[in-house]
Protein backbone atom coordinates (compact mmCIF):
# COMPACT_ATOMS: atom_id res chain seq x y z
CA UNK A 1 0.00 0.00 0.00
CA UNK A 2 0.93 3.52 -1.04
CA UNK A 3 2.09 5.86 2.07
CA UNK A 4 -0.59 8.90 1.57
CA UNK A 5 1.05 12.74 1.86
CA UNK A 6 -0.94 15.51 2.00
CA UNK A 7 0.51 18.69 0.54
CA UNK A 8 -1.44 22.42 1.58
CA UNK A 9 0.37 25.19 -0.47
CA UNK A 10 -1.47 27.81 -1.71
CA UNK A 11 0.92 28.27 -4.56
CA UNK A 12 -0.01 26.27 -7.76
CA UNK A 13 3.73 25.85 -8.55
CA UNK A 14 5.00 24.51 -5.29
CA UNK A 15 1.84 22.35 -5.04
CA UNK A 16 2.70 21.11 -8.97
CA UNK A 17 6.26 20.66 -7.99
CA UNK A 18 5.81 18.77 -4.67
CA UNK A 19 2.75 16.13 -5.98
CA UNK A 20 4.66 15.13 -9.50
CA UNK A 21 8.20 14.67 -7.36
CA UNK A 22 6.32 12.47 -4.68
CA UNK A 23 4.14 10.94 -7.17
CA UNK A 24 7.08 10.29 -8.82
CA UNK A 25 9.06 8.60 -5.88
CA UNK A 26 5.79 6.14 -5.43
CA UNK A 27 3.66 8.07 -3.20
CA UNK A 28 0.19 9.28 -2.98
CA UNK A 29 -0.48 12.62 -2.84
CA UNK A 30 -3.34 14.42 -1.78
CA UNK A 31 -3.54 18.42 -2.39
CA UNK A 32 -5.39 21.27 -0.66
CA UNK A 33 -4.54 25.13 -1.63
CA UNK A 34 -5.94 26.69 1.37
CA UNK A 35 -5.76 25.62 5.25
CA UNK A 36 -9.73 25.07 5.70
CA UNK A 37 -9.70 22.43 3.12
CA UNK A 38 -6.21 21.32 4.44
CA UNK A 39 -7.33 20.65 7.78
CA UNK A 40 -10.61 18.76 6.31
CA UNK A 41 -8.16 16.36 4.25
CA UNK A 42 -5.87 15.64 7.08
CA UNK A 43 -9.34 14.38 9.40
CA UNK A 44 -10.68 12.68 6.42
CA UNK A 45 -8.10 11.01 3.90
CA UNK A 46 -5.49 10.37 7.15
CA UNK A 47 -2.37 10.78 5.20
CA UNK A 48 1.15 9.21 6.83
CA UNK A 49 2.31 13.08 6.59
CA UNK A 50 1.14 16.30 5.90
CA UNK A 51 3.42 18.54 3.79
CA UNK A 52 1.75 22.25 5.39
CA UNK A 53 2.61 25.88 4.48
CA UNK A 54 2.58 28.59 6.92
CA UNK A 55 0.93 31.07 4.95
CA UNK A 56 -2.32 30.04 3.86
CA UNK A 57 -5.59 31.68 2.87
CA UNK A 58 -8.87 31.20 5.69
CA UNK A 59 -6.38 29.49 8.03
CA UNK A 60 -2.95 29.49 8.55
CA UNK A 61 -0.48 26.69 9.04
CA UNK A 62 -0.15 27.32 12.49
CA UNK A 63 -3.90 27.17 13.33
CA UNK A 64 -4.28 24.03 11.21
CA UNK A 65 -1.57 22.13 13.18
CA UNK A 66 -2.56 23.77 16.70
CA UNK A 67 -6.10 22.19 15.71
CA UNK A 68 -5.22 19.17 14.76
CA UNK A 69 -2.99 18.92 17.85
CA UNK A 70 -6.15 19.89 19.87
CA UNK A 71 -7.60 17.36 18.14
CA UNK A 72 -5.29 14.45 19.09
CA UNK A 73 -4.43 14.26 15.72
CA UNK A 74 -0.51 13.21 15.87
CA UNK A 75 -0.24 13.07 11.92
CA UNK A 76 3.77 13.91 11.49
CA UNK A 77 3.89 17.87 9.99
CA UNK A 78 6.45 18.87 8.16
CA UNK A 79 5.79 23.06 7.74
CA UNK A 80 7.07 24.89 5.00
CA UNK A 81 8.32 28.77 5.89
CA UNK A 82 8.45 31.24 3.19
CA UNK A 83 11.72 33.13 5.17
CA UNK A 84 14.11 31.97 7.19
CA UNK A 85 12.24 33.34 9.96
CA UNK A 86 13.61 32.21 13.57
CA UNK A 87 9.96 33.24 14.97
CA UNK A 88 8.06 31.35 13.10
CA UNK A 89 10.55 28.05 13.11
CA UNK A 90 10.01 28.46 16.89
CA UNK A 91 6.38 29.21 17.10
CA UNK A 92 5.91 26.20 14.42
CA UNK A 93 7.38 23.51 16.63
CA UNK A 94 5.83 24.82 20.01
CA UNK A 95 2.40 24.46 18.21
CA UNK A 96 3.35 20.75 17.33
CA UNK A 97 4.85 20.85 13.87
CA UNK A 98 7.71 17.90 13.64
CA UNK A 99 9.89 19.41 11.07
CA UNK A 100 10.38 22.59 8.82
CA UNK A 101 11.73 23.53 5.53
CA UNK A 102 12.32 26.71 4.33
CA UNK A 103 11.34 28.43 1.09
CA UNK A 104 12.94 27.43 -1.75
CA UNK A 105 13.78 24.51 -1.37
CA UNK A 106 14.77 21.53 -3.59
CA UNK A 107 12.30 18.66 -4.04
CA UNK A 108 15.20 16.07 -3.14
CA UNK A 109 15.33 17.53 0.12
CA UNK A 110 12.29 17.22 0.62
CA UNK A 111 12.24 13.65 -0.61
CA UNK A 112 14.64 12.84 1.91
CA UNK A 113 13.16 14.82 4.86
CA UNK A 114 9.61 12.84 3.77
CA UNK A 115 11.58 9.55 3.74
CA UNK A 116 13.34 10.06 6.81
CA UNK A 117 9.91 10.70 8.81
CA UNK A 118 8.28 7.71 7.45
CA UNK A 119 11.57 5.68 8.11
CA UNK A 120 10.63 6.26 12.16
CA UNK A 121 7.14 6.17 11.49
CA UNK A 122 7.46 2.22 9.93
CA UNK A 123 10.28 0.88 12.31
CA UNK A 124 7.79 -1.59 13.82
CA UNK A 125 5.13 -3.28 11.73
CA UNK A 126 1.98 -4.39 12.76
CA UNK A 127 2.50 -6.84 15.67
CA UNK A 128 0.48 -9.41 17.67
CA UNK A 129 -0.94 -8.65 21.43
CA UNK A 130 1.58 -11.10 22.39
CA UNK A 131 4.37 -9.77 20.75
CA UNK A 132 3.59 -5.79 21.92
CA UNK A 133 3.08 -7.07 25.80
CA UNK A 134 6.31 -9.21 26.03
CA UNK A 135 8.83 -6.64 24.31
CA UNK A 136 11.05 -5.07 26.54
CA UNK A 137 10.00 -1.55 27.97
CA UNK A 138 11.50 0.95 29.72
CA UNK A 139 10.84 2.23 33.40
CA UNK A 140 11.73 5.59 34.30
CA UNK A 141 10.18 6.50 38.33
CA UNK A 142 6.17 7.03 36.89
CA UNK A 143 7.58 6.60 33.36
CA UNK A 144 6.69 3.71 30.99
CA UNK A 145 8.01 3.77 27.03
CA UNK A 146 7.26 0.44 25.11
CA UNK A 147 9.51 1.99 21.85
CA UNK A 148 7.48 -0.95 19.48
CA UNK A 149 4.11 0.73 20.42
CA UNK A 150 5.29 4.23 19.99
CA UNK A 151 3.85 5.13 23.34
CA UNK A 152 4.76 6.46 26.45
CA UNK A 153 2.82 7.01 30.11
CA UNK A 154 3.11 8.84 32.83
CA UNK A 155 1.74 7.89 36.39
CA UNK A 156 -0.50 4.95 34.56
CA UNK A 157 -1.77 7.72 31.74
CA UNK A 158 -0.94 8.17 28.28
CA UNK A 159 0.64 10.86 27.11
CA UNK A 160 -0.13 12.18 23.63
CA UNK A 161 3.21 13.12 21.67
CA UNK A 162 4.53 13.77 18.59
CA UNK A 163 6.45 11.98 16.73
CA UNK A 164 9.96 14.04 17.63
CA UNK A 165 8.52 14.05 20.80
CA UNK A 166 8.21 10.10 21.92
CA UNK A 167 11.26 9.76 19.78
CA UNK A 168 13.56 12.49 21.51
CA UNK A 169 11.91 10.83 25.04
CA UNK A 170 12.80 6.99 23.87
CA UNK A 171 16.36 8.84 23.15
CA UNK A 172 16.64 9.79 26.33
CA UNK A 173 15.33 6.91 27.69
CA UNK A 174 17.48 4.50 26.51
CA UNK A 175 20.34 6.51 27.74
CA UNK A 176 18.92 7.01 30.99
CA UNK A 177 21.67 9.09 33.02
CA UNK A 178 24.07 9.76 30.92
CA UNK A 179 24.52 13.47 29.66
CA UNK A 180 23.98 13.64 26.12
CA UNK A 181 24.72 17.12 24.04
CA UNK A 182 22.06 18.70 22.32
CA UNK A 183 24.25 18.42 19.16
CA UNK A 184 23.75 14.44 19.86
CA UNK A 185 20.13 15.39 20.02
CA UNK A 186 20.39 16.41 16.80
CA UNK A 187 22.22 13.62 15.37
CA UNK A 188 20.09 10.94 17.06
CA UNK A 189 16.62 12.35 16.53
CA UNK A 190 16.80 14.26 13.46
CA UNK A 191 18.75 12.52 11.63
CA UNK A 192 19.97 15.22 8.53
CA UNK A 193 21.79 18.31 8.92
CA UNK A 194 20.73 20.53 11.03
CA UNK A 195 23.54 21.98 11.79
CA UNK A 196 23.64 24.32 14.43
CA UNK A 197 20.30 24.80 15.10
CA UNK A 198 19.74 23.17 18.36
CA UNK A 199 17.04 25.17 19.55
CA UNK A 200 15.13 22.86 18.10
CA UNK A 201 15.63 20.28 21.03
CA UNK A 202 15.24 22.74 23.61
CA UNK A 203 11.74 23.15 22.25
CA UNK A 204 10.73 19.45 21.97
CA UNK A 205 13.11 19.27 25.80
CA UNK A 206 10.15 21.85 27.10
CA UNK A 207 7.19 20.48 25.65
CA UNK A 208 8.15 16.89 27.33
CA UNK A 209 8.77 18.79 30.46
CA UNK A 210 5.31 20.09 30.24
CA UNK A 211 4.37 16.65 30.04
CA UNK A 212 6.39 14.56 32.66
CA UNK A 213 7.64 17.08 35.34
CA UNK A 214 4.98 18.55 38.23
CA UNK A 215 7.46 21.73 38.64
CA UNK A 216 9.10 22.65 35.55
CA UNK A 217 11.09 25.13 36.87
CA UNK A 218 12.61 22.27 38.69
CA UNK A 219 12.39 19.55 36.54
CA UNK A 220 12.50 15.95 38.65
CA UNK A 221 13.18 13.65 35.21
CA UNK A 222 14.98 15.51 32.57
CA UNK A 223 17.55 17.81 34.09
CA UNK A 224 19.72 20.30 31.99
CA UNK A 225 23.18 20.23 32.72
CA UNK A 226 24.75 23.71 32.09
CA UNK A 227 27.26 23.96 29.20
CA UNK A 228 26.36 20.17 27.99
CA UNK A 229 22.78 18.97 27.51
CA UNK A 230 20.51 17.20 29.16
CA UNK A 231 19.58 13.78 30.82
CA UNK A 232 17.20 11.99 31.51
CA UNK A 233 16.74 10.09 35.14
CA UNK A 234 15.27 8.25 38.38
CA UNK A 235 13.70 11.41 40.29
CA UNK A 236 15.50 11.06 43.77
CA UNK A 237 13.08 9.92 46.07
CA UNK A 238 11.49 7.17 43.82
Amino acid sequence: MKNKILVVDDEQSIVTLLQYNLEQAGFEVVTAMDGAEGKRLAESESPDIIILDLMLPNIDGMEVCKQLRQQNIMTPILMLTAKDDELDKILGLELGADDYMVKPFSPREVLARVKAILRRTQVQPETSVDTDQTEEQINIGNLMIYPGKYEAYFQGNQLELTLKEFELLLYLGQNKGRVLTRDQLLSAVWNYDFAGDTRIVDVHISHLREKIEEDTKKPAYIKTIRGLGYKLEEPKGE
